[in-house]
């Protein structure tokens, strides 16, 4: 904890952090430490329509002061733009998350546990796509066992979803969940599993290149769900938003 006051400390800006909030265990963390740190923040919630309800009224209970960013445009209609998110393809994680915190020092809870990915992050980190923000991560070497040792005992309130398996939260059938992942959500949260298949069905209606593999949206759906990857239609249209 003290290291992680003391990053805080050592790179706060004059004008305050950015701190990018997501109301998960990593970033009510750093909300805790900032405070502690005594730094000055302002808190942002980038809120893209397709969280959990659960993770919205727990931002909306416990973190009122955080401010709420809207993307330009919904996830609806960058679906009819771009095609369905893929792994291969995140359009919707530059639309919903990235657009935000230019010319800001940006404050978050990335952690190099979490992904293979992650772990060529540095602590300190100019973004790649926005020049003007600089990436801060104070607890990037910490452990997921840190993290909750962390919240127990500074006796932090966190979602209720943790408490009911979820290890990770985030949008409703992000498209980096696996198969299984996918499943379960759709039977958990319908309405928005609603919404995506309403969404799927209408970018099939507009009839593009990559959706002639598909006979019926329904087929198109499935295989969305199945995460089985990208056709090769795909993979050309998502090289631009692979980050």
């Amino acid at each position: 904890m003290e290291m992680a006051i003391a990053r805080l400390k050592e790179f706060e800006p004059p004008e305050g952090y950015y701190l990018a909030f997501s109301g998960g265990k990593d970033s009510i963390v750093i909300y805790d430490l900032a405070l502690k740190a005594s730094v000055k923040f302002d808190a942002h919630y980038s809120q893209g329509g397709i969280d959990p309800p659960e993770l919205i009224q727990f931002i909306r209970q416990h973190y009122p002061d955080v401010i709420r960013d809207h993307p330009k445009m919904s996830v609806w209609q960058g679906v009819m733009i771009h095609g369905m998110p893929r792994r291969q393809g995140r359009w919707c994680c530059e639309l919903i998350k990235e657009q935000h915190g230019s010319g800001r020092r940006v404050l978050t809870g990335i952690r190099w546990q979490e992904s293979s990915r992650r772990k060529s992050r540095r602590m300190v980190e100019v973004c790649q796509q926005d020049k003007t923000k600089l990436f801060v991560h104070p607890i990037i070497d910490w452990s997921s066992t840190e993290v909750w040792e962390y919240i127990k005992k500074a006796g932090l309130v966190y979602c209720c979803l943790y408490d009911e398996g979820f290890k990770r939260l985030g949008c409703v059938l992000c498209p980096m969940s696996n198969p299984k992942q996918a499943i379960l959500e759709v039977e958990r949260w319908p309405k928005l599993a609603g919404a995506w298949k309403r969404a799927c069905y209408r970018y099939w209606d507009k009839g593009t290149e990559a959706t002639k593999r598909w006979a019926t949206p329904e087929d198109m759906w499935q295989w969305w769900l199945s995460r089985k990857g990208a056709s090769k239609v795909d993979k050309a249209q998502c090289i631009m938003f692979d980050n």
